[in-house]
């Protein structure tokens, strides 16, 4: 094949399995902030270098900047030829996008067609295939049944829809793809949270592979996920859905959550400093009283209390109101923290008949 194919991304997707490559040639930063699920990043232009080019063309004019960027770009992709290609065999396909024009996916595809290999060439790069995710979400909100696993934090949700997906369920973990524990203090240590593109990105990722003849489950939120927004289409179906509690004693909750926050418990300066973000709503005494406490190390009489003054009042006030079916949820008592635990828990939510989708009576 001499010349790329070229497809939208509509188009394309039946294959996207198929290609061995998938290669975004935008810059590093564009590549960070969203990109095709699988992709690498072969910049054809850096991010330095796409400034540069751009500031030629506004203040020079678009030939010189087409000549310096042709001898830049002609560069990077000699150098991604030798250093990431040079041992594909002569079937390898590859899918190559950049931002929209195609300027800088065309490049590369070009010389990469010319070589021997069968390229396909995103029409309309990035955008386009941004632009699919934005109008399929809403159709997935719809499409599949959800089960929203709720109860007071500390129940041990999040290891619940662990143990689902463990057992072959189908799982929207949404503050593990927004790397959030979805709290005031979720934040994770040493961990961005993703753009709010990337995160719908995610959450399209793991929703188009999932069968609409069973349900998904899915945690109780909150309309964000830290600083990232859950896509109104899909708040709205889950709180409109069926729902499972989830309840643990308090000690084992103090337990989980101990172990899940270590980070805390050997960093409380950082601790200190989330806590501030609750000054309003308990007051500057308070959040003193509280800071000593973990100052001091009376870490296990902290979260009882943080539980019992913060987090339980402001679950109770909400989870009613949000969830039109909380009040009939599915009740699973669960001892303990084990893994045996919540696979037992599991057990009951299928014995339930919660695990597979209600269909309408004729």
């Amino acid at each position: 094949m001499k010349y790329p194919e070229i497809l939208s991304f509509t188009d394309l997707l039946p294959r996207l399995a198929d290609f061995d490559c998938i290669i975004d040639v935008r810059s590093p930063s564009e590549y960070a902030e969203d990109h095709i699920p699988g992709a690498i990043n072969c910049p054809v232009l850096d991010d330095e270098q796409r400034v540069r080019v751009g500031t030629i063309y506004k203040q020079v004019n678009s030939f010189e900047a087409k000549k310096i960027g042709a001898a830049l770009i002609a560069k990077n992709i000699a150098q991604h030829i030798e250093t990431r290609f040079l041992d594909k065999p002569k079937d390898w396909t590859p899918l190559v996008y950049c931002w929209r024009g195609g300027n800088r996916s065309g490049a590369m595809s070009l010389i990469l067609a010319k070589i021997g290999w069968p390229v396909t060439q995103l029409d309309g790069g990035y955008k386009n295939f941004r632009s699919h995710v934005n109008e399929v979400l809403p159709h997935f909100a719809s499409r599949f049944q959800w089960r929203v696993i709720c109860g007071t934090t500390g129940s041990g949700k999040s290891r619940l829809l662990q143990a689902l997906a463990a057992q072959g369920m189908q799982v929207l973990d949404l503050e593990q793809l927004a790397v959030h524990r979805g709290s005031v203090l979720g934040n994770l240590p040493s961990q961005a949270q993703p753009s709010q593109k990337k995160f719908e990105s995610g959450i399209w990722q793991t929703l188009r592979h999932f069968d609409a003849g069973l349900p998904v489950f899915v945690e109780a939120e909150s309309k964000k996920v830290g600083k990232l927004r859950v896509p109104d289409a899909i708040m709205e179906e889950m709180r409109k859905s069926p729902c499972i509690n989830l309840s643990l004693p308090t000690e084992q909750r103090v337990q989980l959550l101990m172990d899940d926050y270590a980070h805390f418990v050997h960093d409380t300066a950082d601790l200190n400093q989330q806590l501030d973000c609750l000054q309003n709503l308990h007051g500057k005494e308070r959040i003193q009283g509280w800071k000593q406490m973990a100052d001091s190390g009376q870490m296990h009489e902290l979260v009882r209390e943080l539980l019992e003054k913060h987090y339980d009042p402001a679950y109770l006030r909400s989870i009613n109101k949000n969830f039109l079916q909380s009040p009939n949820a599915l009740l699973i008592d669960q001892a303990g923290i084990g893994n045996e635990d919540f696979l037992l828990s599991v057990h009951k939510i299928i014995e339930a008949g919660t695990a597979s989708v209600q269909t309408a009576q004729p």
